[in-house]
This record gives structure tokens, C-alpha cells and sequence, in this order.
């Protein structure tokens, strides 16, 4: 999908589309919106249903933002000055002050996401879901799958999503899934872009080694550490040598990847391994300074893994936790339970035991939790349940500490 929360941002504000924009920092408050309107702009009595309408001077703007958020995603607009996803906000701002920033909204997200995989997979069910944003799909069996190389199938694919959503996407569609992702990316937004297995060596072989879905900075540091750069050079390089350099799997991966070799199926059903749920603070939190904002971040991260799994028909028996202090150190704790569970209650109570393991004394950055070694349930999920932060009190425990 073409920057795919952007994107459903503008369903909701459209006289923001093609202004730079960058989603992130915040939860969303639609009440506190209307009622900074009506108290700003009292021409009008504003409701949730002149959203709209809102003139483009009333937004935030980038400039203005004050705290350690990260960008989620940028428009494209926005991508010209540099912005991209998991930016710092006020890095961000001094590329671009006068994007306008709007919090996220996972929840009208998830529920766009879901409407447009619908879309396809009533056209093309041999579909493997890689995200919110976006999927892998298998053309060969759809009727009319093989026509243009596949450009009329993928035609179909984008105005029918249109049709349904209001968002656009861009296709790529080669020989395998590795070639196909890379196609995806040459032709935004709202692209369709074929590579035959000819057109390698032409379309392919000059991009830098790091377009390869897999190749992250490290490989890459390590490989422009040997004069290879683009992904030619990285085929021209033997295979055993590439072994010999970056070991048996990951040196033959390279070679194949860099031949726009793949032999990956598209996987229709996959079993996830954990659903986790994090926020980042808008400042750093000590957990007896800052207890009852903790503890209500806290809670609100168990219902919303909670949720999650009863949505999705889990539960799991391993719990845990994920700290970031503000020194950037990391502290995972976990806990298995004899049963397996998706209720909020417990999720909490369990944590909040591993909380106990860590200490506590440096401020904190970031709050995460997490249940893993899940089972699918048989039946509807339940509805969530609603936990109150008095009744499972968990911060009060951290002994106090002088700041440090």
C-alpha cells in the first residue's frame, strides 16, 4: 500500500493529501480535537463529522512538537526532505517544520488494512500476509493471472482496492517473491512495475545491495567493506568465496539473491509466534516519580494485547515484559503459565510479576508487553475485558533510588 497510514489519514482529512504530513508521536484524541476547535473556532458548532472541514492552518505543525516520539510513516511529500519512518520527531522537524503531524490511529488502520486484503483475496486467494500494509500474491491459477505478464491481473488488483477503500497501491509482479517485492518498490505510489527473469541483469543488477529484502546495514557495511556496492558486483563474486566470508546459508543466500534466485512459496496460512504491544514515552518515566502514569500505560498495554489475542482466536502462556531506559539499555523479562490465556487480568497480573525482576532505578524510555507460545482457540475470541489500574497496582513495589 502507498504510504498506507498517510494514505487513510487523507480519507478522514483530505485537504491534507500531497501536503507533507508525518504520522506518529500519539495516541489519538478526536473528542479533544472537536472541542479545541469549538473553542478556537466558534463561527461553527464542530462534530466528528466536519473533519473535513477542518482549514489546513489549524493542524499542528512539525515545528511545534516537543518530545522523543519516533515517525511511523511520512507522506511522500514529506519523504523529499529526508523524513522517513522511525525518525526521530524533532530530528524530523528541523528537516521539514512545517509538515503537519497527526497522531496515529492503529485502529482505523487495522480496520483499512483488513478491508483491502478482503478485496484481494476475492480475486486472488492464494495470498500470504506480510503485515498491515502489505501482502504476496500468487497469480498463476487466478484466471486471466498470466496476461500482459501479469500487468492486467495487478490492474484489477488497484482499482478494485480503489473501489473499496478510497487507497491506492503499487504492484510489482515477477518470478518469484524476492524479484516481486523489489518491483513493488520501482514505481510509487500507485505503480505496477514487471520483471522477467531477463531483466535482471538490467533492472536489477545496478541497485544498491541494500533494495534486496534482507540485506540490513550490518550486511551491508560489511559488503561495501569489500568494494561491492550494487548488486552486480555483488553476483560477479563467486559463491564459495561469499561462503567463505559470510558462512554457509548466508553467503549462498547472497549469491542467489543477487541471481534473483527464490524458491519461497507463497504461505496462505502462517501461525504467529507472539503479539507484543510498546509505547514509547513522550518523556522519561521514573517508576515511583511518574507510578501512576506508568501504571496506567501499563494496563492499557495488557487490554491492548489482550484484545488482540481474542480478536485473533489466541492465547499464549509465556509473558513478558520490554524495558528501554534512558541510557538506551534494553531488559526483557518473561514468565510461563501453566494455562494458557488472552485475559487481560492475567496478562497484567503476570507481568507485572516480571516487573519485579528488573530493576528499576534508571528512568525509563520505552514500556512494552508481550505473550508468546500461543495456541489458536477454538470458537469466537471472548470480548476484551476491562482491568482497573487500582486493583492490580504494580509500580508502588520499585524501591526508590536517587536520580541518576
Amino acid at each position: 500500500m502507498d504510504a498506507f497510514y498517510a494514505s487513510v489519514e487523507w480519507l478522514r482529512y483530505p485537504q491534507l493529501r500531497g501536503l507533507p504530513m508525518v504520522i506518529g508521536g500519539g495516541r489519538r484524541r478526536e473528542d479533544e480535537l472537536i472541542a479545541r476547535l469549538n473553542q478556537q473556532r466558534p463561527e461553527r458548532v464542530w462534530t466528528a463529522a466536519d473533519l473535513a472541514d477542518i482549514p489546513v492552518d489549524f493542524f499542528p505543525l512539525l515545528r511545534d512538537y516537543v518530545g522523543r516520539g519516533v515517525i511511523t510513516t511520512a507522506s511522500y511529500a514529506a519523504r523529499q526532505f529526508g523524513i522517513g519512518s522511525a525518525m526521530g520527531l524533532m530530528k524530523a522537524a528541523r528537516l521539514c517544520p512545517r509538515a503537519i503531524l497527526l497522531p496515529a490511529d492503529f485502529d482505523e488502520y487495522r480496520r483499512c488494512s483488513r478491508a483491502f486484503k478482503r478485496v484481494i483475496l476475492d480475486i486472488a486467494p492464494v495470498m500470504e500476509d506480510r503485515g498491515i500494509d502489505e501482502v504476496y500474491i500468487d497469480f498463476t491459477q487466478v484466471p486471466g493471472g498470466q496476461r500482459e505478464g501479469g500487468r492486467v491481473l495487478a490492474r484489477l488488483l488497484q482499482k478494485s482496492i480503489f473501489d473499496a477503500t478510497g487507497l491506492s497501491c503499487s504492484i510489482g509482479v515477477a518470478p518469484n517473491k524476492l524479484l516481486a517485492k523489489m518491483a513493488s518498490e520501482f514505481n510509487k505510489p500507485n505503480g505496477i512495475s514487471v520483471v522477467h527473469e531477463a531483466d535482471v541483469q538490467t533492472l536489477i543488477w545496478p541497485l544498491p545491495c541494500r533494495k534486496i529484502n534482507g540485506i540490513g546495514p550490518k550486511t551491508d557495511a560489511r559488503l561495501q567493506g569489500h568494494g561491492i556496492h550494487t548488486i552486480g558486483e555483488l553476483a560477479a563474486r563467486e559463491r564459495a568465496w561469499l561462503i567463505a566470508q559470510f558462512g554457509n546459508s548466508h553467503g549462498a543466500w547472497l549469491h542467489d539473491a543477487a541471481w534473483g534466485r527464490d524458491e519461497r512459496p507463497v504461505v496462505t496460512e502462517s501461525e504467529p509466534v507472539s503479539l507484543s504491544r510498546e509505547t514509547t514515552f513522550e518523556r522519561d518515566l521514573h517508576a515511583v516519580h511518574d507510578r501512576a502514569e506508568l501504571g496506567a500505560v501499563f494496563t492499557w498495554l495488557a487490554e491492548a494485547v489482550a484484545a488482540d489475542l481474542q480478536r485473533k482466536g489466541y492465547a499464549g502462556k509465556t509473558i513478558g515484559i520490554k524495558l528501554r531506559f534512558d541510557d538506551f539499555r534494553i531488559a526483557t523479562r518473561d514468565q510461563t503459565v501453566a494455562e494458557p490465556t488472552q485475559d487481560a487480568r492475567r496478562i497484567r497480573q503476570v507481568a507485572g510479576q516480571c516487573l519485579k525482576r528488573v530493576d528499576l532505578s534508571r528512568r525509563l524510555r520505552l514500556l512494552g508487553v508481550r505473550v508468546g507460545s500461543l495456541v489458536r482457540l477454538d470458537g469466537q475470541p471472548a470480548a476484551p475485558d476491562q482491568v482497573s489500574n487500582h486493583d492490580l497496582p504494580l509500580f508502588q513495589q520499585a524501591p526508590a533510588a536517587p536520580e541518576k
